[in-house]
């Protein structure tokens, strides 16, 4: 069975859009300047640049857990509560809780009691090859296997839309290039969309088909670099020329970021 096509990504219908974004910390710290972004179905994002550029404060705002100074995010048709998903940069377990248990927390946050939505956590599980854990504790798990948690709690309600601030930041790197090709596999079959924070060039380049690069001082958009090559991506991708020249485009963008000469 051949695998349906992908919309270009100037067909895909909007999710949500930050307009003319600003956000100001105690009343003179700028921590973003007219952001302004449009998020489509089935994007895979990723937010790239400096320290301090507003990366984390962009997606903290686009999660409701803060709010613009001024400008606004408007979702498409409105924001429902099976919208959105989070992925920290820490996975943020609870310690006396199973794996399940963990996943389960989004139901159990909305009333819904782990028997009726059993069968949901331990596809979750699956999907992120944990389903042999689901009676574990976070303290037996490897670094690697809490993020795989981490992901299958904030995928386990099939959000529109999942933010992740730096996910895999504090892996090592072979555990870090498995959970890319893990998490790309993940995307594909929910079909949600993802915004994702990094300071890799290679990450970004290998993950995304958009990446929008940030400048600081003000935080704020300055290039936006498309990842044309399809889906799925493997190895074949990493080792390519195409992606060795992605990779200088998007270091390019981010020397320009932070004022660098190129």
């Amino acid at each position: 069975m051949s695998r349906p096509e992908r919309p270009s990504l100037d067909q895909r219908p909007p999710v949500l859009e930050m307009i003319d974004v600003d956000k100001t910390f105690n009343g003179d710290v700028v921590a973003l300047k007219a952001m302004n972004l449009t998020v489509n179905h089935g994007d895979f994002i990723s937010l790239l640049g400096p320290s301090g550029c507003g990366k984390s404060t962009a997606l903290r705002l686009i999660a409701g857990l803060s709010h613009p100074s001024r400008g606004k995010i408007a979702w498409a048709g409105g924001q429902g509560e099976n919208d959105l998903g989070v992925v920290f940069q820490e996975p943020t377990l609870m310690p006396w809780a199973t794996v399940a248990q963990n996943v389960w927390l989004p139901f159990r946050l909305r009333g819904q009691p782990y028997t009726a939505v059993r069968d949901e956590v331990l596809e979750a599980l699956k999907l992120v090859g944990l389903e042999k854990f689901q009676n574990a504790y976070p303290r037996e798990l490897s670094g690697g296997m809490k993020m795989r948690v981490s992901i299958a709690r904030a995928m386990v309600t099939k959000p529109r839309l999942i933010l992740m601030d730096e996910p895999f930041a504090a892996l090592d790197e072979i555990t870090r290039f498995r959970l890319n090709n893990d998490l790309l596999k993940l995307k594909e079959a929910i079909g949600c969309t993802v915004i994702f924070v990094t300071h890799s060039v290679f990450e970004s380049v290998f993950l995304s088909d958009r990446i929008v690069v940030m400048a600081a001082r003000p935080g704020r958009v300055i290039r936006e670099v498309t990842v044309p090559a399809p889906y799925p991506r493997d190895e074949n991708f990493r080792t390519s020329a195409a992606y060795a020249a992605l990779c200088r485009e998007a270091s390019s963008a981010l020397h320009e970021a932070m004022g660098e000469p190129v």
